[in-house]
């Protein structure tokens, strides 16, 4: 399996952005440097929950930081962006890269209106602006001129500059946030991002695309190659012991979680939803702890795992320990053998 971690730093005080996006560099390069295989950036705009807002912006400033690390988006939403604008970013950071990236796309915030509203988006049309600016991406990478007559898009260039340097283009892998879209992507055997709060609910997601990729008639080769591209996203609460993982890290978590209800009705419902659910509301504890997790989620056959160990307002020393205990205690059960053990 491989590893990556998930930056996703909060900053609720306009004050402490700039220290809190260093902070994420500093993230990105420790995991390049324990081992990891890849970064992946979320994109949130307006309030606060992804400092850095911008997450082709920041992946180039992260390519130039690192050397080895895969860069990874998780996801770009899409429908906010314009085509062209969103082929040449990305086009650019893969020259950036040397062709380290791994383009994470989805529709868009399901929870947070206001940044549809902020770019003067229907929600209701994200998913057809989706699906027309995927087909746009792969239209100005793999063609030189282009002419495009669409719903929402109607132009002709000359050509797309600069070319990516991934030939034909950077792997595109899509966000899948329910079981009709997971089923879809399956059936047109495409590996996915997914997200899974346990091994048990990854072991359930592989088991639905299996499934459904199997009845579009893709054979078990093709099946198991899609779902060793795909990547899972956790969030775990990690701590030298379970008492200090509950106690003090676990607090953080939770701040997070009424942080973002109080912006948004929708997530407000997920976490209700969620803390209904016996045991803890996320994965918590020692390493020796969750280690079965792990091990269990490497059985299922997923190719990737990338953890978010920094929620809420967690002092950046907190969750970079975790992510060293990560990959001294956690890592070398569950990576490819291929790979590297992680060093510190």
């Amino acid at each position: 399996m491989r590893i990556g971690v998930f930056l996703f730093p909060e900053s609720r005080n306009p004050s402490a952005d700039a220290q809190v996006i260093d902070e994420a560099v500093e993230e990105a390069k420790l995991a390049e440097d324990l081992g990891m295989d890849a970064v992946f950036l979320v994109e949130h705009h307006f309030d606060g929950n992804c400092a850095y807002v911008d997450p082709a912006t920041f992946a180039s400033a992260l390519a130039m930081a690192t050397d080895r690390i895969k860069i990874g988006f998780a996801v770009l939403q899409t429908s906010l962006y314009h085509p062209l604008r969103m082929a040449e970013q990305i086009s650019l950071v893969d020259n950036l890269s040397k062709g380290r990236l791994i383009v994470g796309l989805g529709r868009g915030s399901l929870v947070n209106t206001h940044e549809y509203t902020g770019y003067q988006i229907d929600p209701d049309s994200a998913q057809e602006r989706f699906e027309e600016i995927e087909k746009i991406l792969l239209q100005c990478w793999t063609n030189e001129k282009v002419a495009h007559a669409g719903k929402y898009w109607n132009f002709e260039i000359p050509m797309l500059r600069p070319r990516p340097y991934s030939k034909p283009h950077p792997q595109i892998l899509r966000s899948v946030a329910s079981e009709a879209s997971l089923s879809a992507q399956a059936r047109l055997g495409r590996p996915v991002l997914m997200a899974a709060a346990t091994a048990a609910g990854a072991a359930r997601n592989v088991g639905i695309y299996r499934k459904a990729a199997q009845e579009a008639g893709h054979s078990d080769d093709a099946i198991d190659r899609a779902i060793s591209e795909s990547w899972v996203a956790r969030t775990a609460v990690i701590a030298p012991t379970d008492k200090e993982a509950v106690e003090v890290g676990l607090p953080y978590f939770q701040q997070m979680q009424t942080y973002r209800a109080a912006q948004s009705t929708a997530f407000e419902a997920m976490v209700a939803k969620a803390n209904k659910q016996p045991g803890l509301p996320v994965l918590c504890g020692a390493p020796e702890s969750l280690l079965e997790d792990f091990t269990s989620l490497e059985k299922t056959g997923i190719g990737g795992v990338f953890v978010r160990f920094r929620t809420g307002p967690m002092p950046a020393a907190f969750s970079t320990r975790a992510l060293r205990l990560f990959m001294q205690e956690i890592a070398p059960h569950i990576r490819m053998p291929s790979l590297a053990p992680a060093t510190v």
